[in-house]
């Protein structure tokens, strides 16, 4: 056709390195796959039974359910999220159920962020924000997380990387229309402490800002940190939306659940773009996840919930893929929680410098695309969560998956074992 064919929106968003790199992945047989964010092992038995009965019991879970969610599913989500928060959330007018977290991500740009707003998103960043900042028409603003210096052998953490209070006030302006906050962060894996969240949160007030709070990994928090919804924060309920997952609940993410909590004058609006879009959510999964809840509220806080079993677990995963990796030469930043730890490839870097690749590709793409090709180990490339012009300062860095069944992990160390090995004068 010779008239343009895509709408303008897209221009610019259509190339995903982090699609790239899963594609690079696939290509090459005998690989471990570290890099998507994904376990590789069971989900919760009572998960699974709950739903294998959705599929096989009621004939009408096969059938549409209320638009904006199964009402059990949001009875629950209600109930049990309304005692975190310290709100009386309303089922019907405070909650959404969405195509996962990213739907609900994406529904929430499309409904609040108009032409010319402006976005404010914390680098290192999950790489959706800034394509659906643009796509509603959004400028986004960066911020970056900073690493303060260690001392020389000290092991990083990420807890260690902070905003700048001043930097990030100066972001703010009369064209700000939402601020980004995703706690524990992706890929870094910090947890933001009340403190900072409490900065945020005064500058969200002050300026009359929306916060969307993507608080996916809140189960998994490690090493005593503690998980804080900035919506429970004074004053922040009224202006925040709170985006979470089954997927990564219940380590399910296949399932595509997700949800949105929020007040009524904010989730009117997202239900708007909901009704007008997708509609709907599957039926069944929404019946699972309303059933894994209602058994999870049961135990909630007693060492048989899976909330208090799942980061033990993945803790553990943690704690051996680091020594693995420090065994190796790499120098793993600790992360406080989520699924990934990033580790500085500087040494690698210094010795291997000149590594096949465009000259103004980032040395840390051509390095995942070397370890993959060569060492059938996937990583994801740190540069492509930060945006362009700070690329450059962030490319001695890699991101890891450490949610991996312990089978998966030990093939790691083979890999690791044998590279070490051929590195061995």
């Amino acid at each position: 056709m010779a008239k343009r064919l895509q709408a303008q929106r897209l221009d610019g968003i259509d190339y995903s390195p982090r699609v790239e790199f899963v594609q690079l992945a696939g290509e090459e047989a005998d690989v471990v796959n570290l890099g998507q964010g994904f376990p590789d092992f069971s989900p919760p038995e009572f998960a699974v039974e709950a739903f294998q009965h959705a599929v096989s019991g009621d004939f009408m879970l096969n059938q549409y359910t209320k638009a904006f969610g199964y009402p059990p599913l949001t009875k629950i989500l209600a109930s049990f999220f309304g005692k975190l928060l310290g709100q009386e959330i309303d089922p019907l007018k405070n909650v959404l159920v969405t195509v996962g977290a990213h739907g609900a991500l994406f529904t929430a740009f499309q409904a609040l962020v108009d032409e010319g707003d402006e976005v404010i998103i914390i680098e290192p960043f999950f790489d959706c924000y800034e394509p659906m900042t643009l796509m509603a028409g959004g400028r986004p603003v960066f911020v970056s997380l900073k690493p303060s210096p260690t001392q020389k052998g000290e092991p990083d953490s990420s807890s260690n990387w902070q905003l700048d209070p001043t930097e990030l006030a100066s972001k703010f302006t009369s064209r700000t229309k939402a601020f980004i906050l995703n706690t524990p962060n992706n890929p870094l894996g910090k947890v933001f402490s009340k403190e900072e969240l409490e900065l945020v949160a005064s500058l969200c007030q002050q300026h009359d800002v929306v916060c969307i709070s993507d608080e996916v990994y809140q189960w998994m928090v490690f090493d005593g940190f503690q998980h804080i919804s900035i919506a429970s924060l004074p004053g922040m309920w009224e202006r925040t939306l709170t985006i979470g997952s089954a997927g990564k609940t219940f380590s399910v993410t296949g399932w595509k659940v997700g949800w949105v909590l929020g007040p009524d004058s904010l989730m009117k609006h997202l239900r708007t773009v909901h009704q007008n879009s997708i509609y709907h959510c599957a039926t069944q999964g929404q019946a699972a996840v309303a059933q894994s809840f209602e058994r999870e509220q049961l135990h909630f806080g007693r060492p048989s919930s899976y909330f208090v079993q799942l980061p033990q677990y993945i803790q553990r995963c943690r704690d051996h893929m680091i020594q693995s990796l420090q065994s190796m030469g790499f120098r793993p930043v600790t992360p406080q929680g989520s699924y990934f730890l990033i580790t500085d490839i500087s040494d690698f870097k210094n010795k291997m410098p000149d590594l096949p690749g465009a000259a103004d590709e980032p040395y840390d793409r051509r390095f995942v695309k070397w370890m993959i090709k060569n060492k059938g180990l996937v990583a994801i490339p740190m540069s492509i969560f930060f945006s362009l012009p700070h690329q450059k300062f962030f490319d001695h860095y890699i991101r890891f998956c450490f949610v991996k069944d312990e089978s998966t992990l030990r093939a790691m160390d083979q890999k690791l074992q044998k590279w070490k090995a051929e590195l061995t004068p």
